[in-house]
């Protein structure tokens, strides 16, 4: 049995006894890892601890993803294996958040019996609090192992985010969800029924958070959100007489967030994923020219390079009205680059389709694009469409559109050769010690020699070599930047 009541227990730890442990196990996009940093911080201030391993841990928690089977079937197989470790220590807690927990609820409990919770995409501030109920109930004889169980699933709740007190360990970079849900219905998406409606969050929130963030020493701040150039579309329409924004009938819209985020000390880049043609507007991109700030790289993604396709996936756009939306960005921002997410084999493609998608790819230029099979999913409209694109054909068709990308990437990249380009290093190369890894205003991937002392600064690199993924490069000379580089090599 579940329930959907709320408890406000707070975990109280006795004094100089071990903090419990807990480990968050994270899959799917950068809203679960985001959502994922929410739920560590909420169980520190409870008294707990975080370790990466589930073997340590008191309470493990599984954010889960439905976007594709895959991601599913690889959180079954996790939580399968905790089956006899739980049997071994039957006080740990095993717990499902995220958007495949707000989608399959009960079938949790019958698939895997040793799952003591679920918390949906809305109610997982309230973890803390469930790992308490799950105990409580265990504490009572005359409950049933069915009875022990708690879900909390509602998707009419708000996700408040304090997060006064929390220490902040996860670096230089940051997500920051500026809002959840989606508005949109595309035919394959299981989003909107496992996210919600659109909940933005208001500016004054986003920029506390953002200081918070800089004051520990982020950098580097990415905004989420499902269609996050649709931020504010929620909002009310001010008043005759009130303030107005740059959204849409004057709301306060994505352009004066960035503006407001460009005002925070210590910030040295924003960015932003993943956005939708339909909100792609002059406002945005005039916002994101005056502010220094913010990259000047988008991820716009088509899907498709066929009308009937697009149609077929219900993305409000075709072809030429996305070309009209990447123009517009593309007469105030002339040197925006552009990514792309695209599916092959969705329901009635075609060969023509398919050709369709490379022409785009190539016609558009962009300079990263993620490819995918298309994979039905439950819950979503296009599961009652036949899913009549054989796989040994999706396969050829990724194959061939992996090669017009990379092709398309690689003749993009040689026309930024020998420039000299502003770089943040982000992190050390895992493959040599010696190398960093960082990304230009406009996106681009660049590797270059250095020390860890130069990790966190932005730095002026001139691009020698490239390949369809990414530039080598080095250190402008007579910088201040080489100075320090050389200076902190020396000996080495």
């Amino acid at each position: 049995m579940t329930t959907t009541r709320h408890t406000s227990e707070s975990q109280n730890i006795p004094a100089g006894a071990a903090a419990p442990q807990l480990c968050v196990v994270t899959f799917g996009c950068q809203m679960n890892k985001y959502d994922s940093s929410l739920v560590e911080g909420r169980f520190r201030k409870s008294g707990y601890g975080t370790t990466s391993s589930v073997e340590d841990a008191d309470v493990v928690i599984f954010n889960t993803c439905s976007v594709r089977d895959h991601a599913e079937e690889r959180t079954w197989s996790w939580v399968g294996e905790l089956k006899q470790l739980k049997k071994r220590r039957p006080d740990m807690v095993i717990g499902l958040m995220g958007c495949m927990a707000q989608r399959v609820e009960e079938e949790a409990f019958k698939r895997a019996a040793h799952i003591d919770l679920v918390a949906g995409t809305r109610q997982f501030q309230h973890l803390p609090q469930m790992v308490e109920e799950v105990r409580s109930r265990r504490a009572d004889s005359s409950l049933s192992r069915s009875d022990e169980r708690v879900a909390f699933t509602d998707m009419a709740a708000e996700v408040p985010v304090d997060r006064t007190g929390e220490i902040w360990t996860g670096g230089r970079q940051a997500f920051l969800a500026v809002m959840r849900g989606c508005a949109l219905s595309c035919t394959y998406c299981v989003v909107p029924m496992t996210r919600g409606g659109v909940q933005s969050r208001s500016i004054p929130q986003l920029v506390q958070e953002a200081r918070w963030h800089a004051d520990q020493g982020v950098k580097v701040l990415t905004l989420l959100g499902q269609t996050v150039n649709s931020y504010g579309e929620d909002f009310s329409v001010p008043l005759e007489g009130q303030p107005r924004g740059t959204g849409r009938q004057g709301r306060e819209g994505l352009g004066d967030l960035l503006r407001a985020l460009q005002e925070v000390p210590g910030l040295e880049r924003i960015r932003m994923i993943t956005l939708h043609p339909s909100y792609a507007t002059r406002a945005l991109a005039e916002a994101m020219r005056d502010c220094d700030k913010v990259d000047r790289f988008l991820p716009l993604p088509a899907q498709a390079g066929s009308d009937p396709v697009l149609k077929r996936m219900k993305r409000a756009y075709n072809l030429d009205l996305y070309r009209k939306r990447a123009d517009t960005l593309r007469s105030v921002l002339p040197d925006l680059e552009l990514g792309s997410d695209w599916i092959v084999g969705f329901s009635g493609e075609t060969e023509e389709d398919f050709v369709g998608s490379q022409r785009f790819l190539e016609e558009q230029q962009f300079i990263v694009n993620y490819i995918f099979k298309y994979d039905e999913r439950p819950l979503t409209k296009a599961a009652g469409f036949p899913d009549d694109v054989p796989e040994a054909i999706k396969k050829e068709r990724h194959q061939r559109l992996m090669e017009t990308s990379e092709r398309v990437q690689r003749a993009r990249f040689e026309q930024w050769c020998g420039r000299t380009e502003q770089v943040f290093l982000e992190a050390v190369s895992p493959r040599d010690a010696n190398i960093l890894q960082g990304r230009s205003v406009h996106g681009l991937s660049v590797s270059i020699a250095g020390g860890e002392e130069l990790l966190g600064t932005k730095v002026p690199v001139i691009l020698d070599e490239c390949t369809a993924y990414g530039f080598s490069g080095r250190l402008a000379r007579g910088t201040a930047s080489e100075d320090l580089a050389c200076n902190g090599t020396e000996g080495k």
